[in-house]
């Protein structure tokens, strides 16, 4: 399933009612932990492409076959910039720069990589885990970092930005 995602924030809402109506369809009730979270990366990650890339982007969603599927969930957003991510530092007072430090603290895993002349930036979420949160062990909200190639290595005070 995908969704083309126009250059505008306007489309981020969009893309959260599009990922609810998705997971309804596939038995995940809307306030089912897993489905919260999942469209709090939706947000995340739309809007990290649309806003700092000013390129249309498509969003991906795959998900378990069935309510009782244990599977995992994947996100992905793929635009056409070779920008790749980039960690930022966000202080207490500001308003953005957090985007992809939620995304490392929420996801059992995510990435990124590279893509014809662009990139897919992609998280995934564990069904049927203890709170659908990270796994024991995982880098939390407050990491910071990107692993050469994507990844969730962590240091404190950086937040993450997709640019």
């Amino acid at each position: 399933m995908q969704l083309e995602i126009r250059p505008d924030p306007a489309e981020v809402g969009r893309a959260r009612k599009w990922a609810r109506s998705r997971l309804a369809v596939s038995g995940i009730r809307d306030d089912e932990p897993l489905a919260e979270t999942l469209i709090l990366l939706v947000s995340e990650l739309v809007t990290n492409a649309v806003v700092h890339t000013g390129c249309p982007a498509v969003l991906r969603l795959c998900l378990p076959g069935t309510v009782t599927d244990e599977g995992t969930v994947r996100l992905e957003v793929a635009d056409s910039s070779d920008r790749a991510p980039v960690p930022r530092c966000a202080d207490d007072d500001a308003t953005g720069g957090r985007g992809l430090a939620l995304v490392v603290g929420l996801a059992d895993r995510w990435g990124w990589s590279r893509e014809g002349g662009g990139k897919r930036i992609w998280c995934e979420l564990d069904r049927g885990g203890p709170g659908h949160g990270p796994a024991p062990g995982h880098a939390g909200a407050t990491g910071c970092g990107v692993a050469a190639g994507g990844g969730s290595s962590a240091r404190d005070g950086l937040a993450f930005e997709a640019v």
